[in-house]
């Protein structure tokens, strides 16, 4: 009779059944791959042990970075204040700081006994409670032994620059700079046909009273003199050092995982991204970067150049682009920039849409070629 009331308490109360003991491993990483984010995956090892002894197999990452310390330990509104100074001066401010620890990673991958708040010198808690934890992504992503996919995202580009002007650029690396694409506009015009709260033609844009010649193909005298070039000489140098700092400190990263097949280092602005495929990480790899010896960044080969210009280009969604410069640029040791068939892809195609389009507007233009020593 005994036996007989527990089985009938087994089929009333039946043993819980686990439902994700049934996801096989291959099945479950997928997911995490999907998942990507590194927080995330670091929540999701806190869920089990095995949870825990398949997220580090993960091998698509992606760090978001909230908040770059400064070497000076300065605020998020000194260096929001730094934006609006001169690019190179506000760009060491906040890049040299970069590899410095971030914030907000305090829920990472570790034992749930070390997941307790820390008080080392590399955190900030005003109470026991309220800690935050600086990690650096090389820290947050040495647990992770598969990696072959990383995307880094920065919480803003590196470039102060005025508002209004448009700065976009996109580097590819190896051992040292592989080729770079920099788009600029003076201006952007989102309705064109209202300026300064009046009706006025698109045709009108860019003539005398805006300060603009009439756009003819070339680069008018003014553009020479009025201080044109010599801004988009800061622009195009400013871009060539965010680029090759960013490589530069990648290189932990680089050296600790081997199996990386593709690295992104973008901003949440869009204004920078720089990238290396399989071939140029090990390219890397086996050949040492040249440093700069003025600051921790690579070394900038000699370089040619190519350069486009338009006082206005209209874009098919109407966009305009007032002073849109475009300049391609690749290692004076290489061959000559080419910008049609298959060796021009990587300027056509370096920007995401709308700005794709201006680029190739753009080299439909007159050509001016430029060279710029190492620096």
């Amino acid at each position: 009779m005994g036996s007989i009331r527990l089985d009938l308490g087994g089929k009333i109360h039946p043993e819980p059944i686990d439902l994700l003991d049934g996801i096989p491993d291959s099945l479950l990483l997928v997911i995490f791959n999907k998942i990507g984010d590194v927080k995330s995956l670091g929540r999701c090892c806190v869920v089990s042990k095995r949870f825990h002894s398949l997220v580090p197999q993960v091998d698509t990452i992606i760090v978001r970075v909230d908040c770059v310390i400064s070497d000076d330990d300065s605020s998020s509104s000194s260096l929001a204040s730094d934006k609006s100074r001169h690019p190179i001066s506000s760009f060491f401010r906040l890049f040299l700081g970069l590899f410095k620890p971030f914030q907000s990673f305090t829920q990472f991958i570790t034992p749930a006994a070390r997941r307790l708040p820390s008080f080392a010198e590399d955190s900030d808690c005003e109470t026991e409670q309220n800690c935050v934890t600086h990690h650096s992504p090389t820290q947050v992503l040495k647990n992770f032994n598969e990696i072959k996919l990383l995307r880094i995202t920065l919480p803003s580009g590196e470039l102060g620059i005025d508002a209004g002007v448009l700065l976009k650029w996109r580097a590819d690396f190896g051992s040292t700079l592989d080729n770079c694409v920099i788009l600029a506009a003076s201006s952007v015009i989102h309705n064109p046909n209202r300026v300064c709260g009046r009706n006025v033609d698109t045709n009108d844009i860019g003539n005398n009273s805006n300060g603009l010649a009439i756009d003819n193909g070339s680069i008018p005298e003014s553009f020479y003199t009025n201080g044109g070039l010599k801004l988009r000489v800061v622009w195009t140098i400013s871009s060539l050092i965010a680029a090759s700092a960013r490589h530069y400190l990648l290189q932990p990263i680089i050296a600790e995982h081997q199996t990386l097949e593709s690295l992104i280092l973008t901003d949440s602005d869009g204004q920078g991204v720089l990238s290396m495929n399989k071939v140029q990480l090990e390219e890397l790899r086996l050949k040492p970067l040249s440093a700069s010896s003025a600051s921790k960044r690579t070394l900038v080969p000699a370089l040619n150049m190519r350069l486009w210009y338009a006082s206005h280009l209209e874009l098919p969604n109407g966009m305009v682009l007032i002073g849109a410069t475009l300049v391609a640029i690749k290692p004076r040791e290489q061959s000559k920039i080419e910008v049609v068939g298959s060796e021009g892809n990587w300027v056509a195609s370096a920007f995401e849409e709308p700005f794709g389009t201006a680029a190739r507007m753009l080299v439909k233009r007159r050509t001016y070629c430029l060279e710029m020593n190492s620096f």
